[in-house]
């Protein structure tokens, strides 16, 4: 198996190949600014990842030179919802966990969690009753 990349950027890692023009449009998505922000993200489209599982994507990371503390995956879940959400690996405090954030909530997940301004619990307990966190309520 092939070793991620290693980046500044958090990782982008496509594990579904079924929809070529679904994966071009979430990653025009993602790179979307949201006002002045925008998420730090290197894209890794790459058939040895295809259809890798949670647990061995976390110790393909734990293997590999990434230091990235999350990693953003776009599965099947995430080509053929409409929303499009790209689920987020937590690699550094609770490996495997898990949740899901709409593509224009992935800057705040990115930003924060790479700048350890939050943790990555703060955003999978803020999650929906579906798991995925499409942003903080409003005051």
């Amino acid at each position: 198996m092939k070793d991620l990349p290693n980046s500044n950027d958090t990782l982008v890692i496509r594990t579904d190949f079924s929809d070529e023009a679904d994966w071009t449009r979430i990653c025009s998505e993602i790179e979307a600014p949201v006002g002045q922000f925008r998420a730090y993200v290197s894209f890794v489209s790459d058939l040895d990842f295809a259809g890798l599982s949670i647990s061995a994507l976390t110790c393909l990371a734990q293997r590999s030179p990434y230091r990235g503390s999350i990693m953003f995956i776009v599965d099947r879940v995430s080509l053929i919802d409409p929303e499009h959400p790209i689920l987020v690996l937590d690699l550094a405090y609770e490996p495997g966990r898990t949740f899901r954030v709409i593509s224009r909530e992935m800057w705040n997940v990115e930003n924060n969690l790479s700048l350890a301004n939050m943790g990555f619990e703060e955003f999978a307990d803020s999650v929906g009753t579906d798991g995925v966190f499409r942003g903080f309520p409003q005051t």
